[in-house]
């Protein structure tokens, strides 16, 4: 449990890092540029297709180094239009394999997901940031099997015999929503770094007779509510 907590302090401050080095270029290259927004007329005579970013979450990845119960792996790819409007789709791999200290409850799952959604820049009308500053919407969904398994129970009246609690295979199905918010900064020609925070709230979740799911791959714990971060490299592709 102390590693834990150590880890967590770790990721803390990853993620604070993190913001900075995504802030500090943009306030720089502001500085020392001519800071007018586009018109409306201008903006409107912007093309609609202005490229195509494909991305990796390595937050999920490195939050398993520290110490986390839970890894993922995630690529996106979404289209700019307008440097305004970013239509997503998010396709990622979660998966777990833990025993709880306390409870002794052991629970193992993995399986794909996906998001679809559409992010919204903020900053659309100011070409000269290196940065955009991005909100959005998405829909979550994903289909898996899981285990759990825990110590044996005793009749609490009878004393004998016990009770056995392990289940294998047992399949369930959870969709979400998540509002993100996030900075993307171009770091150099066409490789950005984003950073976002995603507040997700659960649509639904297939429960089983005898148990539920702790975890559900690309939402988190099992709650009705949670919140995640992912910290991605984006690769800008050149046409």
């Amino acid at each position: 449990m102390k590693r834990k907590r150590i880890s967590t302090y770790i990721s803390e401050w990853i993620v604070m890092s993190s913001l900075w080095l995504l802030l500090a270029p943009a306030c720089v290259m502001a500085q020392e540029t001519v800071n007018v927004p586009l018109t409306d007329e201008e903006w409107k005579e912007t093309p609609l297709y202005q490229g195509i970013y494909i991305g990796a979450d390595i937050y999920g990845l490195a939050s398993k180094a520290f110490g986390s119960d839970i890894t993922s792996a995630e690529v996106s790819a979404e289209v700019n239009l307008k440097n305004r409007f970013y239509p997503i789709v998010e396709i990622g791999y979660g998966s777990t394999n833990t025993t709880n200290d306390e409870t002794d409850i052991h629970y193992k799952t993995s399986a794909p997901y996906f998001r679809v959604g559409m992010s919204y820049n903020v900053f659309y009308k100011k070409p000269y940031l290196p940065g955009e500053f991005l909100v959005g919407l998405r829909y979550g969904f994903t289909s898996f099997s899981y285990d759990v398994a825990a110590p044996s129970m005793t009749d609490p009246t009878w004393g004998a015999p016990t009770i056995p609690f392990s289940y294998s295979g047992e399949k369930s199905n959870a969709s979400w929503l998540e509002l993100s918010i996030g900075l993307k900064s171009n770091v150099y020609k066409n490789f950005y770094m984003g950073l976002a925070l995603r507040y997700r709230s659960r649509i639904s979740m297939k429960k089983n007779e005898n148990t539920e799911p702790w975890y559900i791959p690309g939402y988190g714990k099992n709650k009705s509510t949670n919140i995640g971060v992912t910290y991605t490299l984006v690769y800008k592709l050149p046409f």
